[in-house]
């Protein structure tokens, strides 16, 4: 049976499908039939426009949601900025603030924070690209100990994919709720409003902030019609709303915005989507149901053949942001050094690690909870010791990851990295291409010094 074993059960129901249109209604009738906008929607409700993509976008490109509520989002007050978001996210905002090295990077495995709820979890780790150009990517970490409480969260920087690392995630989205678990990702569309609460404890992971379109499934090509993540294997939420008429309370709503953070307040709900039909949604997928492909002859083929979602640009195969997982596969082949080559990259690399020991990597350094950062022709491959095991190692089918998930996220763009990232958070190991690259031994031989 494909897909993972969950010690944490999903309490809610789905639809399923990547990019399909959809419709759900909590109450019979709520949605308007053959018109988004009559005059006077049932039951009271406001008809609201959720778009992700211009109104006069292509049709294949076109994203977007009618909701049907009890108010409008507009009813809050000003938005104000939040003094604490300086030293976590408006780093990425001035290119000037942002340090560019060739270096290898690795971080040991970040802080839980138990202090802090999902918004005041959130860390810029590094970025390229400005979102009030809607261009590039932000990297971020996240960190939390406590529930949101009467409080909602959104970007209008780009969409979060989220992938947790500990801990369980419940987003409570306006268009619906999901569960997020290790071994699970959710993809939450910039401008959608949500919630998250912690039933399992503290929770640490990674975000792809993607400023720059949104993410697709990626082309096939050669492979043909099915393979990697499969479009039926993705879960969007079902309509949930509260109605809390006459219990007087105060809700927060919180806009990350151009990398700061605002507030603002109002005396109702943000979570009262009563019906929503369209294709801008948050989803979610379990990368245990990711088909893997590999050679079955001989090499050791690009990782691209492991992308389950991409950001593009508008260079045909030259992506954003690539998310590429690393799940238990088989090796055989033949003649072949198995682990990655050591490479020299024009794309920018960010490796993560959800659990396990990641192949390439030997001796403890590279830990769930931790982070490296290969920058543009940044060389790197495997460690020393990796190599010499590989090089030597009788070659006969082998599987490998059973018990671990690596994943990466992969940039067109030169990554920046927040002085948060370098100097604050106390996470770089200093001795990284010392422990990995420098002990590599020298093994030729010269045939023409025997003559």
């Amino acid at each position: 049976m494909t897909g993972t074993k969950f010690s944490h059960p999903d309490p809610y129901s789905y639809r399923i499908g990547f990019d399909s249109y959809q419709e759900t209604e909590t109450i019979q009738g709520a949605l308007p039939e053959g018109q988004n906008s009559p005059q006077k929607v049932n039951y009271g409700l406001y008809a609201e426009k959720l778009s992700g993509t211009a109104f006069t976008a292509p049709r294949h490109e076109n994203k977007q949601t009618w909701l049907y509520r009890i108010l409008p989002a507009a009813a809050h007050e000003a938005f104000v900025p939040e003094d604490a978001s300086n030293d976590r996210m408006k780093p990425g905002t001035n290119e000037s603030q942002l340090i560019y090295t060739p270096t290898q990077l690795r971080w040991d495995p970040f802080n839980l924070d138990k202090t802090a709820d999902w918004v005041h979890g959130l860390h810029l780790l590094s970025s390229a690209g400005d979102p009030t150009t809607k261009s590039g990517l932000g990297i971020l970490v996240y960190a939390a100990g406590k529930d949101m409480g009467k409080e909602a969260f959104f970007s209008s920087d780009g969409d979060f994919l989220i992938v947790p690392q500990q801990g369980v995630l419940d987003i409570h989205t306006e268009l619906g709720k999901l569960v997020v678990r290790p071994g699970e990702i959710c993809v939450v569309p910039r401008g959608v409003r949500y919630r998250v609460t912690l039933p399992a404890g503290p929770v640490r992971g990674y975000v792809c902030e993607l400023y720059q379109g949104h993410y697709q499934l990626p082309e096939l090509g050669p492979i043909g019609s099915n393979g990697l993540a499969n479009a039926r294997d993705f879960q969007v939420p079902v309509a949930f709303f509260e109605d809390d008429e006459g219990i007087p309370s105060e809700h927060k709503i919180y806009s990350k915005f151009n990398n700061m953070l605002f507030l603002t307040k109002q005396d109702h709900t943000p979570f009262d989507v009563v019906a929503w039909h369209g294709n801008y949604y948050p989803y979610k997928y379990d990368l245990g149901k990711f088909n893997t492909m590999g050679t079955i002859s001989f090499d050791h083929p690009d990782p691209s053949i492991f992308t389950v979602l991409t950001g593009p640009s508008d260079h045909a195969g030259t992506a954003i942001a690539d998310f590429v997982i690393f799940p238990p596969r088989w090796l055989v082949g033949e003649n072949t050094f198995r682990p990655p080559w050591y490479h020299r990259n024009v794309m920018s690399e960010f490796m993560g690690l959800i659990h396990g020991d990641y192949d390439a990597k030997t001796g403890g350094d590279f830990l769930p909870g931790g982070a490296s950062l290969h920058n543009v022709f940044s060389a790197h491959g495997p460690d020393s010791d990796s190599f010499e095991t590989n090089s030597n190692i009788p070659l006969k089918p082998q599987k490998v990851g059973t018990t671990s998930l690596a994943f990466m996220f992969e940039s067109s763009l030169m990554l920046g990295v927040t002085e948060w990232g370098l100097k604050t958070c106390q996470k770089l190991q200093t001795s990284y291409n010392e422990h990995s690259w420098r002990p590599l031994k020298r093994h030729f031989k010269n045939p023409n010094k025997s003559k």
